[in-house]
């Protein structure tokens, strides 16, 4: 019988673990958490459900703490999730029907052509770098996309290029790994990736607040890289950071991919969106002041 690992890892995150672990009790051999060092109840939620909880220190990038929690596991499979998604009990079924099938079973499976056309788009457009497959022909498929139906102000967000969403999650023990370089890299897989087609629910940025709390946390991260690129502070970069990026952005979700079908929230997902890059120029540009 195939052993089914669930993942994760945290960081005071009480008001999503619960919910989150919840939703996979009947399918998990096995839950482990990875936490660091959360000074809430986030650790003992996690227990309540069985899980295997592990105190770690901060790492800079997440995905450091994500592939310690992957590294652990002892299933033949490993679903990764964060603690603020949930996997309902539609996707629930198909994992648990995926892990029973062979490679053939599973390679003729029938995926929506919005799921592949959209991952063809982010692609061309470098938004979701191609999983690196080095064995494929050989391995078989180690690995799933999900997608994912992302909570925005109290409703799931379906147009400006929000939705599938996927992420690799799934994988098979041994054959997929996060780099922990980047806070939006994608997992490297030896081997072959298909789709599962039924949804995971995102409670990411339910309330304004916390859009602007993880907002805040991405653009940090971003400053940095900018730092690490050694971007000019000059004329040309501020007005390419400032104006340039912001405008193609905001064009490029709220008219290509209608934002504006979703409303006011498609809006403001497609304002802050697009303000990501001047505020992190802006923090790279007051960091490196500073130091000076």
């Amino acid at each position: 019988m195939t052993k089914l690992s669930v993942v994760l890892a945290t960081k005071n995150e009480q008001e999503n673990i619960g919910r989150c672990l919840k939703s996979v009790r009947s399918i998990a051999n096995e839950i482990i958490v990875f936490d660091e060092y959360s000074t809430d109840k986030t650790r003992e939620i996690a227990k309540s459900f069985g899980a295997r909880v592990f105190k770690v220190s901060h790492e800079p990038i997440f995905h450091i703490t994500k592939q310690k929690a992957i590294d652990k596991a002892t299933g033949d499979w490993i679903l990764q999730l964060d603690a603020d998604e949930v996997v309902t009990p539609e996707l629930a079924n198909e994992i648990k029907e995926v892990l029973r099938m062979s490679d053939s079973e599973i390679l003729k499976r029938k995926v929506p052509e919005l799921f592949m056309r959209h991952q063809r788009l982010l692609e061309r457009e470098g938004s979701l770098p191609q999983a690196k497959s080095r064995q494929a022909g050989r391995s078989g498929v180690v690995a799933f996309f999900i997608p994912r139906r992302n909570m925005f102000l109290g409703k799931p967000l379906i147009h400006a290029g929000v939705y599938p969403d996927p992420s690799i999650r799934l994988i098979k023990r041994g054959k997929a790994r996060l780099p922990g370089k980047s806070v939006h890299e994608i997992m490297e897989v030896d081997g072959q990736v298909s789709w599962l087609v039924n949804d995971m629910l995102h409670y990411d940025s339910p309330t304004l607040e916390r859009y602007l709390n993880r907002l805040n946390r991405y653009t940090d991260l971003h400053a940095e890289e900018l730092k690490s690129k050694k971007v000019k502070l000059n004329f040309f970069s501020l007005l390419n950071y400032s104006f340039v990026k912001p405008t193609i952005v905001f064009f490029k979700l709220y008219f290509r991919h209608r934002g504006y079908l979703d409303g006011m929230r498609g809006f403001v997902w497609c304002l802050f969106s697009s303000l990501h890059f001047p505020i992190a120029y802006f923090k790279y540009y007051s960091n490196e002041k500073n130091r000076s």
